[in-house]
């Protein structure tokens, strides 16, 4: 049955829930004329309840946290520039004010300080559009007092359990990363440990009453471990957990208890979790033993830690919220699709194929509802390479993959080399590679479909955003004989061009980039063999492109080159720009048109020969 596109793509009635830290109130996004705007409820109540916070039309709220139990601070950009700026409502909808409303500057969250009613620390890059300056935000009277002037190479600011900023991370010599400290806020900066940028110590929270930190770190090893550590000299001073074969990914630690309960990695079809509290391990198993055969987190709590909320859910299902309290059967909240039915809903198999060289590539096949691995053959394939390229696709809900399955596309995605997860040496291994080995790992994943008698070799797509977009588009320009068109949405096409537009907050990581994807003047020719837009005349299948007007991190000229060069020579492109919006579509009725244009697109060119 043909389930309506809307229904994939459109908001959800409620979500991004979070409990007020005593656990009375519960914030939430909804939606109000189409933009998603912040509610807040009582905990044992309905939304028939609810206080409209914010009342936002241009476009959604970009975020929101709660800053103690009466108001709540949130972020949004304009149309897509991602240049967020802070504002604050008290939870019965009063008092709404703006503290960054500074054109073309971004602000980001250091520090909620917690115990600190009125101030949070926050990074604006007001003085230098480059750098990020750290200044402390009196929320009343809205006065900003900068406690530290970037230099010009530092990324990143930490606090520790006392709000104290004490720790920064720099960029030396353009590819070198220097983590720095201090043990007040009267002292200078000192460095304490200089790696190259491909090594990684990330400070996660500081150990109480010490200077001890959990950090996550590749030092010496192929894949991140999550050790305890020195802060003011960054020594090792215990490993407290590592995977053979992924990176860690997250840990559960609890503030009452003031300990570390639980590490985990994500792995090909499910999170893999080492329990180091056997208490933790018994009440998660209480929780799960309520929703068998779904993947089960725990999104939020209240600072006592009494009252939880509960997300469930699957590859079939958007999921749902649920209040919980130890002992008591979980509440349900709210259903993210309610409209969708699991039953309807194709299924994604984690399946693993050996690239060309033998590299082992995990990846996940989404099928029609009815098919599985065995009976499927000969489907239209649509394949998905996901952005980044440093990041990783993960088993669960995708609204893309579960709308193109009920339009009877098979969906390939893979983890190709570059991805995130799966230690150093496999990331490093796409680097300068985007044109060969990782398009190579995209491309084998193809023809084992193929291979498998999966996919119809006459009608398969490439589609992708961002990294993805560049691979749709490298997909048909050096590979014209494998698909049979391409989407690209908000993609690279000229990798010299992307270079020279990124945001001025990338600037300082330009030898970095030049590092993972190639250098403009030693690399030229590389790069220039593996831009599209420079090869377009190697295009002959159809192309539809989506691009945001205000997009800073592909620029709208990456797509207006590869739409010109095209046309001059008359193939089929249908080209989408959207003025409102940015680095993807936020909007509403912005997506609906945009995947309704490409369930057109594909079912023109991808229908049964």
């Amino acid at each position: 049955m043909q389930i309506p596109l809307e229904d994939f793509f459109r908001n959800s009635p409620e979500t991004a829930f979070q409990l007020s830290p005593d656990g009375q109130h519960i914030a939430y996004l909804a939606p109000w004329r189409d933009r998603m705007n912040i509610f807040v409820r009582d905990t044992d109540k309905n939304n028939e309840t609810s206080i409209q916070l914010t009342h936002e039309t241009e476009r959604s709220v970009g975020g929101f946290m709660w800053k103690g139990n009466d108001s709540i601070l949130f972020v949004k950009d304009v149309g897509g520039d991602e240049n967020y700026q802070l504002f604050s409502a008290n939870i019965d909808g009063s008092h709404l004010r703006s503290y960054t409303n500074f054109p073309g500057v971004r602000t980001s969250l250091i520090d909620d300080l917690e115990d600190t009613p009125n101030e949070v620390l926050i990074a604006l890059n007001r003085r230098n559009p480059e750098i990020f300056d750290a200044y402390r935000l009196n929320l009343t009277s809205g006065d900003l007092k900068l406690i530290a002037e970037n230099p010009g190479n530092i990324q990143g600011w930490m606090t520790d359990r006392e709000g104290r900023l004490c720790v920064a991370t720099a960029i030396v010599d353009g590819v070198n990363t220097q983590i720095l400290y201090r043990d007040t806020e009267e002292e200078a900066f000192r460095p304490v440990l200089t790696t190259n940028f491909k090594e990684s110590v990330d400070f996660i929270t500081f150990l109480p009453h010490s200077n001890e930190v959990l950090a996550t770190t590749n030092l010496g090893r192929d894949r991140t471990a999550l050790v305890r550590m020195d802060a003011p000299t960054c020594s090792e001073l215990e490993v407290i957990y590592e995977h053979p074969r992924y990176d860690i990914s997250s840990i559960y630690y609890s503030k009452k208890q003031e300990r570390l309960l639980c590490v985990s990695v994500t792995g090909h079809t499910k999170p893999e979790r080492n329990y180091l509290d056997e208490t933790f391990r018994a009440f998660r198993e209480r929780i799960e033993a309520f929703f068998p055969n779904q993947r089960v987190g725990i999104a939020d709590c209240d600072k006592a830690e009494e009252q939880f909320l509960i997300y469930v859910g699957s590859d079939r299902t958007r999921g749902a919220y649920y209040f919980y309290r130890d002992g008591q059967a979980p509440r349900l909240i709210a259903q993210l699709a309610p409209w969708l039915n699991e039953e309807e809903m194709g299924s994604m198999y984690g399946i693993t194929y050996d690239a060309r060289d033998g590299q082992p590539i995990e990846a996940y096949l989404t099928l029609p509802h009815g098919y599985t691995p065995d009976t499927a053959h000969q489907l239209p394939v649509v394949v998905n390479p996901h952005g980044g390229p440093w990041a990783r696709d993960v088993w669960g809900w995708n609204s893309e993959t579960q709308f193109l399955a009920n339009r009877g596309y098979a969906v390939l995605q893979m983890n190709f080399r570059s991805s995130t997860g799966y230690g150093r040496a496999f990331m490093e291994a796409g680097y300068k590679q985007w044109g060969g080995r990782v398009m190579d790992d995209i491309n084998d994943g193809t023809k084992y479909l193929i291979a498998q008698g999966i996919a119809d070799p006459k009608r398969i797509a490439i589609y992708g955003g961002s990294f993805g977009g560049y691979a749709a588009l490298a997909g048909i320009t050096f590979t014209p004989d494998l698909y049979a068109c391409a989407v690209d949405y908000v993609g690279v096409s000229n990798l010299f061009t992307f270079m020279q537009t990124i945001p001025p907050y990338w600037r300082p990581l330009l030898d970095m980039l030049h590092e993972q994807v190639g250098d403009p003047e030693a690399d030229h020719d590389m790069l220039a063999a593996t831009s599209p837009a420079l090869h377009a005349d190697r295009i002959c299948v159809p192309l539809f492109i989506a691009q945001g007007a205000n997009d800073p991190r592909v620029n709208k000229a990456e797509s207006d080159q590869m739409v010109a060069a095209l046309q001059a020579r008359g193939i089929d492109v249908e080209y989408m720009v959207k003025d409102n919006e940015g680095h993807g579509f936020s909007n509403q009725e912005n997506r609906f048109d945009f995947y309704r244009a490409m369930e057109r697109f594909l079912a023109r060119h991808l229908q049964k020969h």
